[in-house]
This record gives C-alpha cells, sequence and structure tokens, in this order.
C-alpha cells in the first residue's frame, strides 16, 4: 500500500506520496491522507496506474500538477450544499462532461444529451453526490490529455477512479470547509 497524505494549509490541499511509487495497472488501491491542520487519518483512492506527469486520455493515471479548486457541484436531492468557501451548483439529471478528444467541448460541462461522448454527472452510485471542478486541462483544453479529472467522493470499498481523487463523504466536508476561493490542490508524484 503506498501513503499518501493530505494537508490543507493556506488555502491549499496537498496531495503528496510517500513509499513506492504505484505500478501501471494496480488496482483498488486504496491511500491514507492526513489532514495537516486536525487530527486524524484519511483514507482515499486515486487512479490504478499512479501518479503521473504526462496524463493522457483514457491512461486511468492522476495528473501531477498544482489545480485550481473551481467549483463544487452536489446532487441537492441526496445531501445538503457543502460549508465551502468554494462557488457551489446544484448537479442536474441532464448536466454531463464531454470527454470525447475530437470534439469542441472536450472537457467541458455540457447538456445531455449531447451528439459526442459525455460522461453522466447524474449518477445512479453516490461518487458525485459532491464533485469539485478541478482546473485540469482546461486554459484551453488540449486534446488527449485528460478530461474529467474531479475531486469527488469514494466508493464504499475505495477501489480506484479513472484517474480523480476521491474521498468519503465525512472526510470530503471536513476537507471542502477549510477551502476559499482560490484553494488549489497539488499532486506530487510519490519519491
Amino acid at each position: 500500500m503506498i501513503t499518501v497524505n493530505l494537508l490543507v494549509r493556506d488555502n491549499k490541499v496537498i496531495v503528496t506520496g510517500l513509499g513506492e511509487r504505484p505500478l501501471a495497472g494496480a488496482n483498488n488501491r486504496a491511500f491514507g491522507f492526513h489532514n495537516g491542520d486536525c487530527d486524524g487519518s484519511y483514507r482515499c483512492s486515486i487512479g490504478p496506474a499512479g501518479i503521473v506527469e504526462d496524463k493522457c486520455e483514457g491512461d486511468d493515471a492522476t495528473p501531477a500538477g498544482i489545480f485550481l479548486l473551481k467549483s463544487v457541484f452536489y446532487r441537492k436531492d441526496r445531501i445538503k450544499k457543502p460549508k465551502t468557501g468554494l462557488p457551489c451548483a446544484v448537479i442536474e439529471t441532464d448536466d454531463g462532461w464531454c470527454d470525447d478528444p475530437l470534439d469542441r467541448n472536450y472537457n467541458r460541462p455540457v447538456k445531455l444529451p449531447y451528439p459526442a461522448s459525455a460522461e453522466q454527472m447524474w449518477r445512479e452510485d453516490h461518487v458525485y453526490d459532491i464533485c469539485v471542478i478541478l482546473g485540469h486541462n482546461d486554459d484551453p483544453p488540449v486534446p488527449h490529455k485528460g478530461s474529467a479529472i474531479f475531486f469527488h467522493l469514494a466508493h464504499d470499498d475505495y477501489r480506484a477512479t479513472q484517474g480523480c481523487v476521491a474521498l468519503s463523504y465525512r472526510d470530503m466536508v471536513e476537507v471542502l470547509a477549510k477551502c476559499e476561493p482560490g484553494c488549489v490542490m497539488e499532486i506530487l508524484i510519490p519519491s
């Protein structure tokens, strides 16, 4: 198991790895988080291919870098609006996120149905009950460099994401309460 730390200090969420680098193809990866502002340990998951410098669409890797936490989307039919300094919006049944690298709206929100490939934001499971949009590959989006990289809720079994960072509901609420406008997530490659 890899240990990853999550620190929330000075309006920055820092994800750092300690120990061995995850092997490509590893699955069901679980990570430990430590929040530097309080006692406790958080468990989370990332992509099964680990953390990489050069993210590519469909590689199941979590990108390294510094990403603005742009806004929080949430399912108001399931949870209350999270307490956070970040802008919040309600997920609607027709919300999607374009993941087609050849489409003009690649790595952008879209309304469903959409003529190109798009991820559904309104899901049957609970992982997008809270979904923080990260400023990854968005200014402007570069085709094939990764889309829909979010900070969202983990599955109960903490199975690997497709490249996102995921926490439990309780831990996400605690982290978001510390975030203000301009907050960033820094994801560092384990050494």
